[in-house]
């Protein structure tokens, strides 16, 4: 009798398995872990109560809540025949790794952000006398991990002329961040939102080089800066370093002048005694012509004119 019972119970178990296969359901994991800057695959299943179906399918994915979120991918396929094209996918990184007509509405994310963070919610609708749909109501949690990493490490003054050092960095889960170096104060402050921390070193006074150093269980990173606080019993070598410089521009800047100045005066005269003076024209012909008589030379002589 006992045996029988447990016969019946399995049939039962059986016959309402039977029942479940053959009636809508959505299956998905309630989370789902992926490395930023990666991609990441998001499972989902589904059964409906027809055998066969030949009509138009439609697949959507949604964020944030079921029914009414923002939808991020759409693909629509008009028989068994004809694959699903896709209608939607938000900034082209979502792509629909399964098959719809084989009961699977998986896709994949491509290059992970920060705002890639959400629940999705995936959903089904079949066309025809009776618009059928179905949908996840809890749907998928994505979570994002990433290794550490300094975004922005610096030195500034503050109106009470001291100086301090910021260093933020971005990791999941959020990094821890420690300063090292030179001889600091105790005084520091963390902030942190998010994925995201900020460390500052207060009262900076010591020269030298200070280490941030950003740890979390996926990795490291560090980030160096340098402070030299300027001191007035350095001036004069500091004037040196800045009229030296100087000293040197104005040299060859007189340099300069002085060849262009060479360069537009020419090649000096030859000495006067070398020039061989210019004599002025002869004008004895002239003479000759109005007076009608002999041609006279320099020094006095008198030459005949020739008929």
């Amino acid at each position: 009798m006992r045996e029988f019972g447990l016969v019946l119970l399995c049939l039962l178990r059986i016959s309402r398995k039977g029942v479940q296969s053959n009636s809508w359901s959505v299956h998905v994991p309630s989370d789902v872990t992926g490395e930023l800057g990666k991609m990441v695959i998001l499972p989902c299943t589904f059964t409906h109560p027809y055998k066969a179906f030949d009509r138009t399918l439609t697949a959507i994915w949604r964020i944030k809540e079921p029914y009414n979120g923002t939808i991020v991918f759409k693909c629509v396929s008009q028989s068994t025949s004809e694959l699903c094209k896709t209608a939607i996918s938000y900034k082209n990184k979502y792509k629909l790794l399964g098959n719809p007509r084989h009961k699977d509405l998986s896709i994949r994310i491509d290059n992970l952000t920060w705002s890639d963070s959400d629940r999705y919610f995936c959903r089904v609708e079949l066309a025809g006398d009776i618009h059928d749909k179905y949908e996840s109501r809890s749907g998928i949690k994505l979570h994002l991990i990433a290794a550490p990493r300094i975004i922005n490490i610096t030195v500034s003054s503050n109106r009470d002329h001291t100086f301090q050092a910021r260093c933020t960095a971005e990791g999941e889960p959020a990094p821890a961040l420690t300063w090292t170096g030179s001889p600091y104060p105790n005084l520091t402050s963390t902030t942190s939102t998010s994925h995201r921390v900020t460390k500052e070193l207060r009262y900076l006074t010591h020269d030298g080089k200070y280490t941030c150093t950003a740890v979390n269980s996926h990795g490291r990173a560090e980030g160096a800066v340098y402070f030299y606080k300027f001191k007035a019993s350095d001036s004069s070598f500091f004037m040196i370093l800045v009229l030296v410089p100087l000293g040197v521009k104005v040299l060859v800047l007189l340099a300069i002048l002085s060849f262009t100045v060479f360069s537009r005066e020419g090649p000096s005269s030859a000495p006067s005694s070398l020039v061989r003076p210019q004599l002025p024209d002869c004008t004895y012909e002239n003479f000759d012509r109005r007076h009608g008589g002999s041609q006279t030379l320099p020094g006095g002589r008198a030459v005949p004119r020739r008929s």
